[in-house]
């Protein structure tokens, strides 16, 4: 992608940069990126393309020029564009009509004679030069951090940016109030021996530049696609009906997050039907006080103390605004259950549970495994028969060896007498006389 480092790899594939293989939104290969829409749709022939281009630099600094150049330049190509002084870097965001369109959302379009312009392709000893300046960045920032700390000055150095020819580093720090930096640059051109430029920055712009995780899972809007930081109120939380805290509604630059403008509209334009003066009505049975209000459903609650008892009473906007001109004109309703909206329970879909699979108890209504029921059958004298898949039953203690059956012949009785089939009335009305689980008779051991 757009990595200063990715391309310098020696890692077997892995970037020595983000590491992250150009998938990162924020992480500097693509902050700020610029979606071509108009890429598949070619120019009219007599029409010249745009001349100006955008070219996006570390972070999120971006700027327009004019390209010189006789051949047209794509996003993603590296270009090196006039400095101040010398030379810099950078990669092409956007061009053609996309670029025109960026400089109308901008106004960069009047005064396009100071717009400087790019001097030629970026060249293999151009990116070696630029890798080596991005490499340097981070341990310039800690030694800087560390001659300010020394000076005492409340400043926070946030980030370092060198310019393409390493001939000019670029500061950013935030502070509170004004800060006396001359002996400061000193120090730093001796130590650095670049030309030092410092720049101050806000708290939302330092939080754009470092990126990071917002509460909502996401990465921050600061650093991914929002550009121009507006100021944000504690009445756009207020017109949103959401509570007061800051640790809720604080991002991670410490202020109020950007993301409650952009709802803000929406409730202002659906507050526009409440009635004013809302907070108090007069009924005969005492005052009602206003408690929340559903502003897109229209509804309005008020407690009114009765009886000890304060239940809340949902009345529709419309109802509101008559009870506030009875209360005008001198009249008080009776009670504000008069003018309630009633919601009717609705009713649950009937749900037919066809398979069983929501029973908790499905598991619990097993049914013993046919051997289980076979030994628990009581056999008495009878003889036993054989299985359907050819195994035999369990015989029962102290009983005689009989012939299985279905060979013809049953087992043999003490008497000497054939046994007659477990199935036989006979057996039937022996086995009912005996008590549950008595198990057969036992035997006489002298027959």
């Amino acid at each position: 992608m757009g990595c200063a480092t990715c391309a310098n790899n020696k890692n077997g594939g892995t970037p020595a940069g983000c590491k992250s293989n150009g998938t990162c939104a924020s992480g500097g290969c693509d902050k700020l990126a610029v979606f071509d829409w108009l890429s598949n749709m070619e120019m009219p022939s007599q029409v010249n393309p745009f001349e100006y281009i955008e070219v996006r630099f570390k972070n999120s600094r971006k700027d327009f020029y004019r390209n010189a150049l006789k051949s047209s330049l794509n996003p993603g190509d590296a270009v090196v564009v006039e400095g101040s002084p010398g030379y810099d870097v950078g990669i092409v965001s956007a061009s053609g009509e996309i670029a025109r369109m960026q400089m109308q959302k901008k106004n960069a379009l009047k005064n396009t004679r100071d717009l400087k312009k790019t001097l030629r392709r970026a060249t293999t000893e151009d990116l070696t030069k630029w890798r080596d300046a991005r490499a340097a960045e981070e341990e310039t920032m800690h030694q800087a951090r560390k001659i300010s700390q020394g000076l005492g000055l409340e400043m926070k150095i946030s980030d370092v940016e060198y310019q393409g020819d390493f001939g000019k580093a670029i500061f950013y720090y935030t502070a509170d109030g004004r800060v006396d930096f001359r002996e400061l640059i000193k120090k730093y051109a001796d130590s650095f021996k670049v030309r030092i430029e410092m720049k101050q920055i806000g708290a939302r712009q330092e939080a754009g530049r470092l990126g990071g995780i917002g509460s909502c899972g996401r990465e921050l809007c600061c650093s991914t696609w929002l550009t121009d930081f507006r100021s944000v109120s504690t009445s756009a939380a207020r017109y949103q009906q959401l509570a007061l805290n800051t640790q809720k509604l604080a991002g991670q630059c410490g202020k109020l997050k950007c993301c409650l403008n952009f709802e803000l509209d929406t409730y202002l334009d659906a507050l526009h039907d409440f009635p004013k003066h809302f907070n108090k009505l007069k009924t005969k049975k005492g005052v009602a006080s206003h408690l929340k209000t559903d502003i897109f459903k229209g509804i309005m609650w008020y407690i009114l103390d009765d009886g000890g008892i304060a239940t809340p009473i949902a009345l529709e906007k419309d109802r509101v605004k008559e009870i506030l001109e009875m209360n005008q004109n001198g009249k008080m309703p009776e009670d504000l259950k008069e003018f309630m909206v009633y919601d009717e329970p609705k009713e649950p879909e009937s749900f037919t549970n066809v398979v069983g699979q929501d029973s908790l108890t499905r598991f619990d209504d097993k049914k013993p495994s046919r051997n289980k029921r076979r030994k628990k059958r009581p056999q008495g004298n009878s003889g036993q028969g054989s299985n359907k898949q050819g195994g035999q039953q369990p015989k029962a203690k102290n009983q005689p060896r009989q012939k299985a059956k279905g060979r013809g012949k049953g087992g043999n009785k003490p008497n000497g007498q054939g046994a007659k089939p477990a199935g036989s009335p006979q057996n039937k009305k022996r086995n009912n006389r005996r008590k549950p689980g008595g198990g057969p008779k036992p035997q006489n051991k002298k027959q």
